[in-house]
Order: C-alpha cells, then structure tokens, then sequence
C-alpha cells in the first residue's frame, strides 16, 4: 500500500511539473492554424574558431613579455595528445623515440611547438647520449622559464616556454662548455624550421 501510494505521489509530482514547464501559445496565430510558442529560446552564439598549427607566428627574436593564455580545450584542439601530453601535462617521450629530432643536424631553429617562440639555435645542441635532443643554451634567456621540479623524489629545474608556458623539458649542469648546461628536451614540444 505505501509504495502505491508513494509511485502515485511521484506521478503527480512528475505531471505537475512536467504542466508548468509549459509554455503560453502565442493566440494572434491560431486562427492561421500555427501554435507559436511565446518565449522562445535565445540564439545560441556561435563559438570562435582555434589557431590551426599551420596559423601559429614562429618568431625568431626575444620574448616581448606577451603570453599567450588558452583554455584546455583549446590547447587540445590545437596539438596533438602527445604534445598536450608533453606540454601541458608535463609528461615526457620515451628516451629514443624521436630518431628524426635526435640526428637533426641542420642549420636552423628549435621553436616552442605550441606557440612559435624560438627556444635554441641549432649550434647549442649536442648528442649527450641519453635519448633526447640536448642544446647548451637558449637563444635568448628571456625565452624559457626555470622552476623548480620536485617531482620523482628530486629537485630538478623544469624549462617552460616563457609565451605560453608549455613545458618543453628539464636542465641539468652536465652539460658540454661553454655553459656546462644540458638542456634536456622532449622532441614533440619543439619545431624546428
């Protein structure tokens, strides 16, 4: 008896509610035979399209302090699920997995995969051994950010891209002269032109 009673009471409720969520029938166009609802929904706005990768600036010069801020879901209709990976989620490639970014010996730019920034000229980088591509320095020093990395159980300084602060990797003071700096970095969060 109660779960009648109780299964009649939520009927109720349910058509009561489901009645005053009805809207008014505009009567000026009845005669025509038309319903029209009075209140209609709004227009919804259209949404602004995302910078392709073919779109992004790569720029040569110093950072001129003009980040470039997005939405996740913007940085992932943007990269790839590795890049969004690496870049924005700190992930890291597997050592050796990008034969074509280790063996690039050419004369040109490493930029910031997301964003255009140049990170390294082609002369800083060097084979360290350990899997990844590794430069001396930066082209500018203004161009990346340090900070620290205490993730894995040790301290370690993490490299950000200063435009749009992806993450492109980690330094360490093992490198060749003239720094004796290793700019360890994944091979998907850099483009090179």
């Amino acid at each position: 008896m109660k779960y009648k009673l109780a299964a009649s009471l939520l009927a109720f409720i349910t058509v009561a509610a489901c009645a005053a969520s009805i809207k008014p029938v505009d009567q000026s166009n009845t005669a025509s035979g038309q319903n029209v609802v009075a209140d209609t929904l709004p227009t919804p706005k259209p949404v602004a399209k995302v910078k392709t990768v073919s779109e992004i600036t790569f720029t040569d010069g110093e950072y001129d302090g003009k980040e470039i801020i997005k939405t996740d879901a913007e940085w992932k209709e943007l990269l790839t699920p590795e890049e969004y990976n690496i870049m924005r989620e700190a992930g890291t490639e597997r050592p050796y997995s990008n034969k074509a970014m280790l063996g690039n010996h050419k004369h040109g730019i490493f930029y910031c995969a997301a964003c255009g920034l140049a990170i390294f000229k082609s002369d800083a980088k060097f084979e360290s051994g350990t899997g990844w591509p590794s430069f001396f320095q930066p082209i500018f020093a203004k161009n990346v950010i340090e900070k620290v990395d205490n993730t894995l159980g040790e301290t370690r300084t993490e490299i950000l891209c200063a435009r749009c602060h992806a993450h492109l990797g980690h330094v360490f003071d093992d490198g060749p002269k003239p720094t004796g700096l290793r700019y360890c970095m994944n091979s998907p969060a850099l483009k090179f032109k």
